[in-house]
């Protein structure tokens, strides 16, 4: 989406602003953001997903996990992690793989989890649900065999065998 106002850059803010119940949308340029006055308060040079990005990735709890940090690059860009936490942005497709490590907490931090859990499309879910079946399965499995009802933890694993092999069929 093109910038509303100067109509040259790409709209990178997309707000909504509501004043004495009228409703406006707006789709305007960082530039053009900062010279309409349309900042956050309190934001020394306005917004930036960047700048927000950035400021999530810079939780370090100790200097030594800090210098760590440092040491990590990516094989093919050459991005650090801590021009990553300042940039916001990765390089390449191949940081999310050499920065994986830091970017787990980071994920269960913002979402509260590291795996997906939302909603899975029907037509082309059936291996996603069947995984999530079989990791409900295994659990009451596992559960089954603390409170060591054998015959019933091999009724589910039979279970889950049946599912792996549909899932193989797929």
């Amino acid at each position: 989406m093109i910038c509303q106002e100067c109509g040259k850059r790409p709209a990178t803010l997309h707000f909504t602003k509501i004043v004495n119940g009228d409703k406006n949308e707006f789709h305007i340029c960082e530039n053009c953001a900062r010279e309409k006055g349309e900042m956050i308060p309190g934001t020394s040079n306005g917004f930036s997903i960047h700048n927000l990005l950035s400021g999530l990735l810079d939780f370090e709890p100790s200097s030594l996990s800090a210098a760590k940090s440092q040491a990590i690059r990516c094989e093919s860009c050459g991005l650090t992690y801590s021009q990553f936490s300042k940039l916001g942005r990765f390089g390449c497709g191949s940081c999310y793989q050499s920065f994986s490590e830091k970017l787990d907490p980071l994920f269960k931090r913002v979402h509260g989890n590291i795996v997906h859990v939302g909603k899975v499309p029907k037509r082309s879910g059936g291996i996603i649900q069947c995984k999530r079946e079989i990791d409900t399965l295994k659990k009451d499995m596992m559960t089954c065999i603390e409170q060591e009802e054998f015959e019933q933890a091999a009724k589910i694993r039979d279970q889950i065998r049946e599912i792996e092999k549909t899932i193989a069929g797929m």
